[in-house]
C-alpha cells in the first residue's frame, strides 16, 4: 500500500503505557537517528508493517459538537509542533481510553515521518505504534580473545500489536490501521474514532467482499450450483479486477454472471449488503491493484472432495466435467493439454 524506500524518520518518542495498576512512564525527550543504517532499521521497524495494509480510514467526529481528540493532536504534529508534547498528550489519551477496556500494557512509539509514498503521492506522516511484548534475541560480544553471549529483550522484526499511520494527505487525513483485536473497539473506535475512507481502495475492497459473499453464501441458496461453478465465478470475478483499471458495475455483472436472473439476484444482494454493513457500493471507480492482490487471497479456488482430494481450479471451467457413474459414485473428469 505504501512505499517507504525514500521515507525518513525525523524524530521519535517512546512512552510506557501501564495497565492494571502498573505505572505509566511518559518521557520528556525525543530521539533523532540520522545515520543510514539507523534509518534503514527504523523504516523496517515502523513502516514495513503497513506495507500490506490495503484498507484506508480517516478520522470521524467524536460527536456533533466535539472534535476528534486524536485528529486534533495529529494536526498539531502536521504543523511541526513539539513532538514530545504531542506524544505525551496522545499517550494520556490512550491511557484514559484504556481505563475502560481490558488492555495490556506496552511501549508506545510516536514517530514523525517525511516522504512516505501513498498511491503515487508523497506525504509527511505520523505513526502511533504500540508493542505489547518484546522479542528475545541473542547478543554476542567480543572481550579480548573470548566471546560472551547473553539473551536480551527488544524490538527488531516484531509487528506492532496496534498501530496507526496517519498520512497528511490533502483534504482529510488518510489513516492505515494495524489492530490485533479489530472487533474489540478500543483502538479504532474509542481511541482513534476512525471511519472508512470513501476512496478507490475501499470501493475495490467492498465490491470484492460483497461479490465473494454473494457467490459463496447467497447464490447456493437461490440455485443448485456445483462447487466447481462457484469457483469459476470467483475466478472470473477476480480476473475482471485484474484485467481492468476502471470498474463498471453493469459490465462486471454481465461478464461474470451472464444470466439476467443471477444478475438481478446479485443487485438485490448488493442493496442488502450496503444496508447491513453501512457501506456505499459505487457503480464506477478506479480499481486498486493493492486491494485486489490482498482480497484475491481469500477467494478460495479449492475443490475439496471428501478427505481424499483437493483440486485447485484456476482457469477454464469447460475442462472439468461432473457426473455419477453406474455404481452411483460421483466423479469429476479433468481435461488438460500437458503435464507441467
Amino acid at each position: 500500500m505504501i512505499n517507504a524506500r525514500e521515507a525518513m524518520v525525523e524524530e521519535l518518542v517512546i512512552h510506557r503505557v501501564g495497565t492494571d495498576g502498573s505505572p505509566s512512564v511518559l518521557t520528556d525527550v525525543s530521539a533523532v537517528l540520522q545515520g543510514p543504517e539507523e534509518q534503514e532499521f527504523l523504516r523496517r521497524l515502523f513502516l514495513k508493517p503497513f506495507a500490506s495494509v490495503a484498507a484506508t480510514h480517516t478520522f470521524g467526529a467524536a460527536s456533533k459538537d466535539a472534535p476528534n481528540a486524536l485528529q486534533a493532536l495529529c494536526a498539531k504534529a502536521e504543523k511541526g509542533k513539539d513532538l514530545v508534547g504531542v506524544s505525551r498528550a496522545i499517550a494520556k489519551l490512550l491511557i484514559d481510553t484504556a481505563a475502560e477496556h481490558e488492555v495490556r500494557g506496552g511501549d508506545l512509539f510516536v514517530v514523525r515521518f517525511h516522504a512516505v509514498e501513498l498511491a503515487g503521492g508523497v506525504h509527511d506522516a505520523v505513526g502511533i505504534l504500540k508493542y505489547d511484548d518484546k522479542e528475545i534475541f541473542l547478543e554476542s560480544k567480543m572481550s579480548g580473545a573470548s566471546i560472551g553471549m547473553r539473551l536480551k529483550r527488544g524490538l527488531g522484526g516484531r509487528r506492532p500489536d496496534q498501530a496507526l499511520l496517519v498520512l497528511f494527505t490533502p483534504g482529510e487525513h488518510t489513516v492505515l490501521v494495524i489492530d490485533d483485536d479489530p472487533h474489540g473497539g478500543l483502538w479504532q473506535q474509542a481511541f482513534a474514532g476512525l471511519r472508512a475512507r470513501q476512496d478507490h481502495v475501499n470501493s475495490t475492497n467492498n465490491l470484492l467482499e460483497m461479490t465473494r459473499s454473494f457467490i459463496t453464501e447467497q447464490l447456493p441458496q437461490d440455485y443448485e450450483i456445483p462447487r466447481a461453478d462457484q469457483i469459476d465465478l470467483l475466478n472470473r470475478s477476480v480476473q475482471y479486477f485484474k484485467d481492468n483499471t476502471e470498474f463498471d458495475r453493469g459490465s462486471f455483472a454481465r461478464e461474470v454472471f451472464q444470466s439476467e436472473e443471477v444478475i438481478g439476484s446479485f443487485e438485490r444482494f448488493g442493496d442488502r449488503f450496503q444496508e447491513e454493513r453501512a457501506v456505499e457500493l459505487e457503480d464506477r471507480f478506479s480499481i486498486s491493484p493493492d486491494a485486489v492482490k490482498k482480497q484475491a487471497r481469500v477467494f478460495k479456488s479449492v475443490l475439496k472432495l471428501d478427505k481424499n482430494f483437493h483440486i485447485y481450479i484456476h482457469g477454464d471451467r469447460n475442462k472439468i466435467e461432473r457426473g455419477v457413474d453406474e455404481q452411483g459414485r460421483k466423479f469429476y473428469k479433468i481435461y488438460y493439454e500437458q503435464e507441467l
